[in-house]
Parts: structure tokens; sequence; C-alpha cells
């Protein structure tokens, strides 16, 4: 028996539909990573952006095995919710690119990329990847209205700490609002110090670290993802106080120039730190988790 004509093509290239679908999303997509690389990922606060994007290529590319897998058999309702989805993804893309919102173009990304996924390969394909799709929020910039009213008490809370701290050591430390007095010196805590875009990243740290070691137990995975709130403001204090140790004692130039940004690595690692000590002591606790 002949083998049917619309066979062939299906069998000779398997790439094709994601080739063109990859190559739509690259030309939809393209101007809006352009921006956001050139403004808000430019900046202190969001500058984690590129970092995000890796990581979900890495999360995408680490479940390559399971989308290869999914069931790709066909489905009469998943035409209808690939094109809905791909409809949402598209109004909320035009919107944006036509307001000029960066938050809007982005967040459409995801619809579209399930719209993607359930066109070539079901809803199975979607399950294999809810967590890149969810992890993709985090490149979403987030609202300026949100962030200003957040972020002052942040900073307020972090300064009053961190100044408390210094002066129990014998620092000579003052305290204005967020400007923290020390010695000669005057600090202002800054949004990229203490602030909810710093909460933001952790929270992606956090839970990205959450998948990584796929513990089965629910409780632990709450919990851990609950503590990371408080472990931000505790990795926040690290890194303030860090920086008025070093304006301290190397001046003002050391305290804005190299050691600054290397007071942001601390920052980040000191919270790994405390993610990974939380971790093991829910363990300890729930040995079976």
């Amino acid at each position: 028996m002949a083998a049917s004509p619309s066979a062939a093509p299906r069998s000779s290239a398997p790439w094709l539909p994601w080739a063109l679908a990859l190559a739509g999303l690259a030309v939809l997509y393209g101007p809006t990573l352009r921006d956001l690389v050139q403004t808000i990922w430019s900046t202190d606060e969001q500058g984690h952006g590129p970092v995000v994007l890796l990581l979900c290529a890495w999360l995408f590319w680490r479940q390559r095995q399971a989308l290869a897998g999914a069931a790709g058999e066909p489905d009469a309702t998943r035409p209808g919710w690939a094109w809905a989805w791909l409809a949402v993804a598209l109004l909320l893309h035009v919107f944006g690119r036509s307001q000029r919102i960066l938050s809007a173009q982005a967040l459409s990304a995801i619809p579209a990329l399930m719209a993607v996924l359930l066109m070539l390969r079901g809803p199975q394909a979607v399950k294999a990847v809810w967590f890149p799709l969810f992890f993709m929020l985090f490149l979403v910039p987030l609202p300026a209205a949100l962030v200003e009213a957040v972020t002052q008490p942040m900073k307020l809370a972090v300064s009053t700490v961190a100044a408390n701290l210094l002066y129990s050591v014998g620092y000579p430390v003052a305290r204005s609002g967020v400007i923290l007095q020390v010695g000669p010196y005057q600090l202002l805590v800054a949004d990229a110090c203490a602030g909810l875009y710093t909460l933001f990243t952790l929270e992606a740290m956090g839970l990205l670290y959450l998948n990584v070691v796929r513990s089965s137990s629910l409780l632990r995975n709450v919990l851990l993802a609950l503590a990371i709130v408080p472990i931000s403001f505790v990795a926040n204090v690290i890194r303030v106080i860090a920086l008025s140790l070093i304006t301290y004692h190397l001046g003002d130039a050391a305290g804005q120039g190299f050691l600054h940004g290397l007071a942001g690595i601390v920052l980040f690692l000191s919270a790994l730190m405390l993610i990974v000590a939380c971790d093991s002591l829910l363990r300890w606790l729930r040995p079976s988790a």
C-alpha cells in the first residue's frame, strides 16, 4: 500500500513547525527584548532580567525530553484552546506595544508560548513545562506604583535594623529616614539595596532552588517559599551593613566603586546560603520530607 502523501512532509521535516513557530516568536518579541535591554534591564534595580531570561531558557532546555515525549495525538479541543491563548497573547502584546507598556508585552509571551505548545504537542507539553512558564513571570517588569508603595517601608525597616546593629557593636551611626550617617560619611539606602526588586529576584532564586531540589513534600516547599521573604530582609540588612563598613573603613570611593557591586554579590550569596540552611533545617525537623 502506498504511503499517504500528507504523511511524507511530516516525517521528512518534523522540525519545520517548531522552526516556523520560533521564527514567529522572534519577530514578534525581538523589539520587546531590545527595549527591555536598552531601558529597564540596564538599571541597577532590574538588572536581573537577562539572568532570569537565561534561566528560563535553561529550564525549557531541561524539559526537552518531556516535550519530545509529550502526547501529540489529535485532539478536537486543542486547536481551539491554542488559538484562544494566541489571541490573548496578541491582544496583550498589541496593547502593550501601542501604549509603550513593557510589562504587558513581556507578560504576553507566556500565553504565546502556551499557544505554540498546545498547537504542536498538546496539553501534555504545557504540563511538562509549567514551571518554566511560571518562572517567566519574573521577566515581567514590576509596576511602578506597586514598587513605590512597597519599597519605602522595606528600605526604612532595613536601614533601621542595619543602623541599630552597627551602633550596638560600637560604630558611630545615626539614621534619618533611609539615610545612614556612618562616621563622616552619608549613605542612602537605595531601591536596589533594599527594595521590592531584590525581594522579587530572591523569590525567583528560591523557587528555582525548590524546582532543582524537587522535594515531594508540599509543606516543605510552601514553608521554604514563604521563608524567602524574611531571608530577603536579612540578606538586604547584610548588604547595607557591608556597604557601611566598606565606606567607613575604606572611604566613599571604595563604597561606590567596585566593592559596591561586590556587596551585591554578597547579598545573593548570603541569601542562597540562608535558603540552603533553612531547607536543611526543614529536612532535619521533618526527615521524611
